[in-house]
């Protein structure tokens, strides 16, 4: 099996993000998303990508069904206090991009912390 596809990472990251979410606070998604794209990416674009995607998926996927299960309700109040204009969908999208934001810039910073250490790990040897 071939780890450093992006769309693996992207599958581990949504997995890992959504497990660790349950216990943990919310910014521990950037944390699975940075050590992923230390770990695994096989470059900038491919963990942004991937911890874009994942993380933002752990987020809109359970909003999305819990804003079905009250019939957009609350969505739809949140919503009228944000420049949204009422919309529930467009507060869930936005909920998705911000995760996706974090998650993505922090499996970035991943992967060139790797690509920043490995010339010099190179060296040494």
């Amino acid at each position: 099996m071939n780890w450093r596809n992006p769309w693996l990472l992207l599958l581990l990251i949504l997995v890992l993000s959504s497990a660790v979410q349950l216990d943990l606070p919310w910014w521990s998604m950037a944390v699975v998303a940075f050590a992923i794209g230390f770990g695994l990416a096989p470059s900038a674009w491919a963990a942004f990508g991937a911890g874009f995607g994942g993380t933002g998926l752990s987020w809109l996927i359970p909003a999305a069904w819990l804003s079905h299960q009250n019939d957009n309700l609350l969505a739809g109040r949140v919503a009228q206090l944000l420049p949204l204009g009422g919309s529930a969908v467009a507060l869930l999208l936005l909920t998705g991009v911000l995760a996706g934001l974090v998650g993505g810039l922090a499996a970035l910073a991943g992967t060139w912390l790797r690509q920043a250490v490995r010339p010099a790990q190179q060296a040494v040897s």
